[in-house]
């Protein structure tokens, strides 16, 4: 567990934060600053961290979330390894590992963006609307206008598409959500033509 405040780190603060985040998938992060904006809040939840606290808080707080996202990252893990692999297209799902691959070569995916790639695999076809998705990859409710499931599908989607181009994985459904499903993007090979019957003789059947 890691508790930062990227104000004491200065400039480089969010870039530490996002690095952090990315390499360190497995690690559970907690903001724990001064005043901050919305759009701050809201900033360091999208790189990556698990929760956000402003100064000054109690200790028993910190402490309770603290507790709260290590529930939380037990839970994930305990169902990741219950997971089977996922074999979609060229694509391979690997829960247990949180790692994908194409053709055995991983993809560089963000905690985030696999979290949501395993979901919408896990939905069985199903369209998952934004604010079930947002609910349960980010684990708070989707404040009105927040593009964060649209900004996050758009990177996963570019990633997955470089890695496969032959395939698309994820289907946009206008107003409502994502949909997870393999299309190839080759066109079908042409039925083989059929010879036409050889006429049979009078003999023959006599």
């Amino acid at each position: 567990m890691l508790v930062v405040d990227p104000a004491v780190l200065g400039p480089a603060g969010w870039s530490y934060l996002e690095k952090v985040c990315e390499r360190l998938p497995s690690l559970g992060v907690i903001v724990c600053t001064g005043r901050s904006s919305v759009s701050q809040r809201v900033r360091g939840l999208r790189l990556g961290a698990d929760d956000w606290v402003s100064k000054p808080c109690h200790p028993e707080e910190l402490i309770a979330r603290a507790e709260a996202v290590a529930r939380r990252r037990r839970r994930a893990d305990a169902a990741r390894v219950e997971t089977a692999a996922v074999l979609a297209g060229e694509l391979e799902i690997r829960a247990d590992r949180f790692q994908a691959f194409v053709g055995g070569t991983g993809v560089d995916l963000t905690r985030r963006e696999f979290e949501l790639l395993g979901l919408l695999a896990g939905a069985a076809g199903q369209v998952l609307p934004r604010e079930e998705i947002y609910q349960r990859v980010w684990g708070y409710a989707m404040v009105h206008g927040d593009r964060s499931v649209d900004v996050f599908v758009r990177k996963l989607r570019q990633k997955l598409e470089r890695a496969s181009p032959r395939w698309r994985y994820i289907h946009t459904h206008f107003g409502i959500g994502y949909r997870f499903a393999a299309e190839s993007l080759d066109p079908p090979a042409p039925a083989p033509a059929t010879l036409p019957a050889e006429p049979v003789e009078a003999e023959a059947l006599a």
